[in-house]
């Protein structure tokens, strides 16, 4: 049981990282200030380097990754589309942002509850992701 709770959280941490870069990728060219788009570029540094040490972990146990759920992703991208073309505005791609990183926090812990006997290198891994997200939605305060 441990073993595949191990697999099934680090999975959900791989989708939640490919989201992530992946959300943040549709506003990173459309970001105006320098500072904001150095938090952001940032961050999805951040979710690269975990989402490597995820895959790290899951090829050692002989796992496939996971990726994003395809109807959230596209309603994502269409909730991004639809917002940034009534107000392309930093304000927004912070709004946005803060909304899909409260999304994913709220999916890891969930997670990190129900998979409670995964090893600790996945909780791990799974925490240090909520707490970049955490800081994220601090950091991106400033710009709502």
């Amino acid at each position: 049981m441990a073993a595949q709770d191990t697999a099934q959280l680090l999975q959900e941490c791989d989708a939640g990282t490919k989201m992530a870069v992946s959300s943040l990728d549709d506003v990173l060219d459309r970001v105006q200030s320098p500072r904001l788009k150095s938090l952001l570029a940032q961050s999805k540094q951040q979710h690269t380097r975990i989402g490597n040490e995820i895959h790290a972990l899951l090829n050692c146990s002989g796992e496939e990754g996971k990726d994003p759920n395809p109807l959230a992703k596209g309603m994502s991208a269409v909730k991004t589309g639809w917002k940034m073309g009534m107000d392309s505005s930093d304000a927004t791609i912070a709004e946005l942002i803060t909304d899909g990183c409260s999304m994913g926090i709220k999916s890891l812990s969930q997670y990190l509850n129900q998979y409670s006997t995964a090893d600790e290198s996945a909780r791990s891994l799974c925490r240090t992701l909520i707490s970049v997200e955490d800081q994220l939605v601090s950091d991106l305060r400033a710009y709502l």
